[in-house]
């Protein structure tokens, strides 16, 4: 895949969920239903900063109705966007008493209130990490527009503005750009302090290597089925539904154009 030999990237998603100190993240909270609280709460807690994308403050104020945790969601600091999803009741609630929170309203029609979001931690908090909650669900236009902006705020490829991740209710998404990356999927020797949902452990096996902008020569290293110079493109061959195998701590990709990795989480309660 080239006689050019050029240093891997290295991924820590455990430690982001950890919140390492060398890993830490915004989050941004997207308009879609927050299905695990557990999760949502362990990242909450640990985010840098907190900002709703327009209607994802409803979601996190509908949360604070009915849920099932000690405290509440009310420290979000940011709400940002044209500002037509949200709800007198959200705007209310996080704009009075003891809640602290700027509201921007952003008129621009040429960007999504996603965009406005990433734009404003980009702006804010420089070469941060980024976690989108939310995204994927929903609309199928929606989610691919989502998967569309892990393109378009990721040109670098050192990442020098910053990684970007895509959590799901099942299942963690972010770009891997042209070139090799080695996925730290489980951290046997750490400890999750202090966390609900969270563990050194956190993923199910199932993975997916998508090259959704152009097609991709790739090669993988600990799973199931690897390959080896394999061509991937839509509407061709695509490795989706891989298994990581069970001794695997870290999955190795290369790959000659960018593509999106995929890992799906295990379920609250357990599971494979």
């Amino acid at each position: 895949m080239g006689s050019e030999e050029r240093a891997s990237t290295e991924w820590y998603p455990v430690r982001v969920f950890l919140g390492f100190p060398d890993d830490k993240f915004a989050l941004i909270i997207l308009n879609q239903p927050i299905i695990d609280e557990e999760l949502f709460s362990d990242l909450w807690l640990i985010a840098l900063t907190r900002v709703a994308a327009d209607g994802g403050a409803n979601r996190i104020h509908d949360l604070n109705q009915t849920s099932i945790l000690p405290g509440d969601y009310k420290n979000l600091d940011t709400i940002i966007g044209d500002l037509d999803s949200l709800s007198d009741e959200a705007r209310t609630f996080f704009s009075s008493g003891s809640a602290k929170c700027t509201i921007i309203h952003d008129p621009d029609q040429y960007s999504t209130d996603f965009t406005k979001a990433v734009r404003f931690v980009r702006r804010s908090l420089p070469g941060e990490n980024i976690m989108c909650l939310g995204g994927l669900g929903g609309r199928v236009d929606q989610g691919l527009s989502q998967l569309h902006h892990l393109y378009l705020f990721q040109t670098s490829p050192t990442y020098a503005d910053g990684k970007m991740f895509f959590l799901s209710g099942e299942s963690l998404s972010f770009l891997l750009k042209t070139g090799k990356h080695r996925i730290h999927v489980r951290e046997p020797d750490t400890t999750a302090y202090g966390k609900i949902r969270v563990s050194p452990d956190p993923f199910a096996k199932y993975v997916g290597i998508i090259p959704i902008k152009e097609p991709s020569v790739i090669t993988t290293k600990g799973l199931e089925w690897d390959v080896k110079d394999w061509p991937t493109e839509f509407g061709g061959q695509m490795s989706t539904s891989n298994h990581v195998l069970p001794e695997t701590d870290v999955i190795e990709v290369e790959t000659t154009k960018d593509v999106i990795f995929t890992i799906a989480l295990k379920p609250a309660k357990g599971g494979s």
